[in-house]
């Protein structure tokens, strides 16, 4: 498909050869794709750049709204969309999308994702209503301080678009894992900077506290294995984080 708009697409990437081709493929609507790329050492960034209109950046990863901003700053157009790359940009959403880009009536657009993990749709387990802006004017809208689950702070209306959004997080258990881990450690850096201590609270309640609230009062139960999985897994991270404060209070890697 050819309908290239004043559109660019933005995306962050750390080893996602995988993926790249058909995240590409996706954003046809697009006149501009830029990628800014923390070092992958795969075939990211030559398979990326062999598309004429692809720019790629390479920049050491510091945390996610750094990175973020930073891609904002090499748009070219006004209006960007900045999706995962392990996010399904239907047919139907792109032109949506382009549809909102010819008589906007917010400066920024939130989608619902549809979260999928080990090949199996997840429809409770708190996940149910995961709305994210995935389209914006970046002259009004900046990625918040967050180092982790950082946030597009939009200064103006926003809508929400009525095509859903596909996630396809899982790659293999460990893959998964490890973006839980990666994610815990930075939530301890905030959390250091911030001056919060660990306590018995933090290792033994909030994990524990963590599991049952997304597997029975959000209704991960209803999910199944892959409910019972990720309220596990999601728990341990949270048993992490406090390690990785702990850690940091006590100097040691």
């Amino acid at each position: 498909m050819e309908n290239p708009a004043k559109i660019t697409a933005l995306a962050i990437t750390l080893n996602e050869a995988h993926n790249i081709e058909a995240y590409i493929k996706s954003l046809w609507f697009a006149d501009e794709i830029i990628i800014v790329d923390s070092f992958s050492n795969d075939s990211t960034v030559p398979l990326a750049s062999s598309h004429e209109k692809v720019t790629v950046y390479q920049r050491a990863f510091d945390n996610f709204s750094a990175q973020k901003n930073f891609a904002i700053t090499k748009a070219t157009n006004d209006w960007v969309t900045f999706f995962d790359l392990d996010e399904e940009v239907t047919p139907a959403l792109a032109q949506e999308i382009l549809e909102k880009f010819k008589n906007p009536s917010a400066i920024a657009y939130f989608v619902k994702r549809d979260f999928y993990f080990m090949g199996k749709r997840i429809k409770y387990s708190g996940l149910q209503n995961d709305y994210i802006i995935r389209f914006f004017n970046k002259n009004q809208c900046r990625y918040n301080a967050n180092l982790v689950h950082e946030t597009l702070e939009a200064d103006g209306k926003t809508e929400n678009l009525k095509n859903s959004l596909p996630h396809h997080t899982y790659k293999t258990f460990d893959d998964y894992t490890a973006k839980m881990h990666q994610y815990s450690a930075l939530q301890a850096k905030m959390l250091y900077k911030k001056g919060k201590k660990p306590n018995y609270y933090h290792f033994l309640f909030r994990p524990f506290y963590r599991f049952w609230n997304q597997f029975i009062f959000r209704l991960g139960i209803l999910d199944g294995k892959e409910g019972f999985i990720l309220a596990y897994v999601s728990a341990f991270s949270v048993f992490k984080r406090y390690i990785n404060l702990w850690l940091l209070y006590r100097k040691i890697d």
